[in-house]
């Protein structure tokens, strides 16, 4: 990059040596949570549910996060921010204790959603894309005009804890509002129980997120060279590289020879088969 260009956000696009023009994402607004999600209603199975109801003891052993669905709208009252909202879903297994008999294995659905106002700045674009379709008689686009995508980022929660109320004590409200999407539905191979049950399994997650904005721009930016790969193709993982000169790279597990007490690796077992 020229000297004039040093040290500046804005230059002519002559005054750079070697330049390309680029079509990438710009980040208009970002920011980041750590939620702790209290008390949040498990949506059994109809076979979990028969078995937690007669379960002399529970225990919920993982969470997984199935799928996160986004929606922007724009703030009525400024038109640079918009609301997005998110709504996670997650498949929460647990182990309930019958008898004397082995811990029967427990799942369903847990739904949490949250709020973010963000700026995405103004645009008077009318973008399309070769994916946009036609909706109705009249011809209306699904393409959203000029608003930003919105992109979540997501870790696995931790389960920090659970319990197991009875409906007759609690006097939980019937949550029967609840729209779950056919395509979690799909995920699950029993109906699940939103209503009529004895109890209810609850538990609090604690979640860790980074939601940001986005919007199509036009950069130019200095080139070096072009990115050619280095590496040659292989059939096998790690088939380039020599076994013990990978082993040398890997640091000695120190901790793993500490006496640290017991750790359940609960996040490492969330097949529903698992024991």
């Amino acid at each position: 990059m020229s000297e004039q260009c040093q040290g500046s956000l804005r230059c002519d696009p002559q005054d750079l040596q070697q330049a390309m023009s680029i079509h990438t994402r710009k980040i208009t607004d970002s920011c980041r949570d750590k939620d702790c999600i209290e008390d949040l209603r498990v949506y059994l199975t109809r076979g979990s549910q028969t078995l937690l109801d007669t379960a002399a003891s529970t225990r919920v052993r993982c969470a997984e996060l199935l799928y996160t669905y986004i929606d922007v709208e724009p703030v009525a009252f400024d038109r640079n921010h918009y609301c997005i909202d998110v709504t996670f879903y997650y498949r929460i297994l647990a182990d309930a204790t019958i008898g004397n008999t082995r811990p029967a294995t427990l799942y369903g659905l847990a739904v949490f959603t949250k709020r973010a106002v963000l700026c995405g700045e103004d645009s008077r674009a009318h973008i399309y894309r070769s994916d946009t379709r036609l909706c109705g008689p009249d011809g209306a686009s699904r393409s959203f005009a000029n608003r930003p995508t919105a992109v979540v980022e997501v870790l696995d929660p931790m389960v920090l804890s659970s319990k197991v109320r009875e409906v007759c004590e609690c006097k939980c409200q019937e949550d029967v509002s609840l729209q779950i999407p056919e395509g979690i539905r799909d995920l699950f191979d029993d109906a699940l129980v939103q209503s009529g049950e004895r109890r209810r399994l609850f538990v609090t997650l604690g979640q860790f997120s980074i939601v940001r904005l986005e919007r199509d721009a036009q950069l130019i930016v200095p080139v070096l060279d072009y990115s050619i790969p280095t590496k040659e193709c292989c059939e096998t993982p790690g088939c380039a590289e020599d076994p013990c000169e990978v082993f040398s790279r890997i640091p000695f597990p120190t901790q793993q020879f500490a006496p640290n007490g017991c750790d359940c690796g609960c996040q490492d077992n969330c097949s529903i088969g698992g024991g």
